[in-house]
């Protein structure tokens, strides 16, 4: 378990699209250039994303309709754009109607959910692979060791590195100490045994195993979060609803893009078929049900309805 960052970053930056998708850190890091608890001293509101205010720097918090607040934390620093060749499914003409030549804004989020005095974070960001989430909740009050619970929307590097931290001695240990953390079981299945290039997954998943809890599609998870399938990015990729609120994960990573163009996919989704298959299910499901979506590479502020 020593050093699993230092001993697999360099595995890490060697994972194809075909494999890890939106964990490939180098050309995230190109396209970065090219390219998921209200504080005391920050309170949250009652409203829309577009009528709520950043209170720290890379976040906004707003209300549910069950009185929990979610924060919408920035994990990746600075500007993020997706390029143009991440869309191989869009003609030129397609791609060139949205006028973003630059490149479709985006981020690498997290959100952080106070219900019930408890706090949830959905998925971990980018950890040592230049994450903010530690600074984040820093800014805004919150220790680590007050999260109860970590929901894991799936295993590519970008939402799952943040889970480990150096300790004092260098050796990796428990981000979240007192976390349970909650993952799909075909997700854990498909990284632990079918999916080559695992180490970092295997590592990460073998730090948590006495916290680690499987759920299926369909389960009704702690605080009344629903699990619901969202397969085609990964294996077994899951969005969450809480109250008017669904957690899409990674299922748009060209908001601009796909929100009119659901049959368009991102080179990083594994299984583009059944990607595209659940990103009209659900956008349709969100948009019957007046759901507020949040998704872990929407652009800033990463809420949208």
């Amino acid at each position: 378990m020593n050093k699993i960052f230092g001993t697999l970053c360099a595995t890490a930056l060697m994972l194809s699209f075909s494999v890890t998708g939106c964990s490939d850190t180098k050309k995230a890091a190109n396209e970065n250039k090219a390219e998921e608890p209200a504080a005391q001293a920050a309170p949250t509101e009652t409203a829309t994303p577009t009528e709520t205010v950043a209170q720290v720097e890379g976040t906004k918090t707003i209300t549910l309709a069950n009185g929990a607040s979610v924060t919408w934390i920035q994990d990746n620093d600075g500007e993020k754009l997706m390029p143009r060749t991440l869309f191989s499914d869009a003609s030129d003409s397609l791609y060139n109607s949205i006028n973003m030549p630059d490149g479709i804004p985006a981020s690498v989020s997290t959100f952080l959910v106070k219900i019930d005095d408890q706090y949830i974070l959905f998925d971990a960001g980018l950890g040592a692979f230049g994450g903010q989430l530690m600074n984040r909740l820093a800014a805004l009050g919150v220790n680590p060791d007050n999260i109860g619970l970590v929901y894991l929307t799936h295993f590519h590097v970008d939402h799952i590195a943040g889970l480990v931290v150096k300790d004092d001695a260098g050796n990796d240990t428990k981000a979240f100490k007192n976390a349970a953390v909650y993952a799909g079981k075909v997700e854990y299945d498909a990284w632990m045994n079918d999916i080559p290039k695992n180490d970092l997954q295997k590592g990460i998943m073998a730090l948590y195993k006495d916290s680690l809890h499987l759920f299926a599609f369909g389960d009704s998870l702690p605080h009344g979060v629903l699990a619901m399938d969202a397969i085609g990015h990964t294996p077994g990729h899951t969005a969450f609803q809480l109250a008017n609120l669904i957690i899409v994960g990674d299922l748009m990573h060209g908001y601009a893009l796909q929100k009119d163009h659901p049959e368009i996919n991102s080179n990083y989704d594994m299984d583009k078929p059944k990607s595209a298959e659940s990103r009209k299910r659900i956008m349709q499901y969100a948009s019957d049900n007046k759901l507020l979506m949040a998704g872990m590479h929407l652009p800033p502020p990463g809420f949208m309805e």
